[in-house]
């Protein structure tokens, strides 16, 4: 039975610093690393975790370093995606060791796994906050699917491709969605689509396929649709997601990160 852990935004900062002057991003990523171990044998065996973008604050190559300490003492292999916090370059050369980060273009990727497939697509836009997919990633995924054959797909990216509400986040939602759908379409077996950007659990269906939006691990988009209501974040518990493949589809579950009292049996 395959099965994929999903962390997003991370927002790494400079050692000594805080996000947005509130938010201590380090010791929530420890924690969520911490989290996934300890639930290994509860969960096990999982075979990758991928991070969905918005895994630094500024993308700088001292942040992107300590992201990758942070996450040296997971047990489990792990694949990064870029988001409009990330940088391309500084981002590639962080990860200039891993065999699957790609020397040029754009940061996409694929795994096959047992049950389905992975493909990491990059929606980063230089100098913007909105997601794109460019022509290279949306022949990337057009040919990976082709050589598919209809196998379920797992695509990940961090822009959500539809609106949910937050007037401020869905400016800046992924822009060509349009041309992702069209591509997705063509695909004759499962797809679950998984994304970040917006720090908080939401599912929804596009283009007739299900997306599901990944909490952050240390904080969220505060939940507000009123008009004009800007941008702002709430210090919600931090979650991750565990996708796998049970009983011919995929399957979702919420982790919330930390340490909780439990288990008492039901008597």
């Amino acid at each position: 039975m395959t099965k994929i852990i999903q962390i997003s935004d991370t927002h790494i900062v400079p050692e000594g610093t805080l996000a947005y002057g509130q938010v201590d991003t380090a010791k929530a990523l420890a924690e969520t690393v911490a989290t996934i171990n300890r639930l290994l044998p509860q969960i096990g065996p999982v075979d990758l975790v991928i991070v969905t973008g918005d895994l630094t604050e500024r993308g700088s190559e001292e942040e992107y370093g300590r992201f990758k300490a942070l996450m040296a003492d997971l047990d489990l292999p792990y694949r990064v995606l870029p988001g409009n916090h990330d940088r391309r370059e500084p981002m590639r050369r962080s990860f200039a060791d891993a065999h699957w980060m790609p020397r040029t273009g754009p940061l996409d990727w694929q795994i096959d796994l047992e049950d389905f497939a992975v493909i990491g697509l990059d929606s980063l836009t230089a100098n913007a906050a909105h997601g794109t997919l460019e022509p290279a990633t949306l022949s990337f995924l057009t040919d990976a699917l082709a050589h598919l054959s209809g196998k379920p797909v797992l695509a990940g990216f961090h822009h959500p491709p539809f609106a949910v509400g937050i007037e401020a986040m869905d400016a800046q939602n992924l822009r060509n969605a349009s041309s992702l759908g069209t591509a997705l379409s063509r695909h004759t077996g499962q797809v679950l689509m998984v994304c970040g950007h917006l720090h908080r659990s939401i599912a929804g269906l596009f283009s007739g396929r299900l997306c599901q939006v990944c909490p952050g691990t240390s904080h969220a988009v505060t939940l507000d649709q009123r008009s004009n209501a800007g941008n702002s974040l709430t210090k919600e518990p931090g979650g991750l997601l565990l996708h796998e493949w049970r009983d011919g589809g995929f399957l979702s579950h919420l982790v919330p990160i930390g340490t909780y009292p439990g288990g008492y049996p039901f008597k």
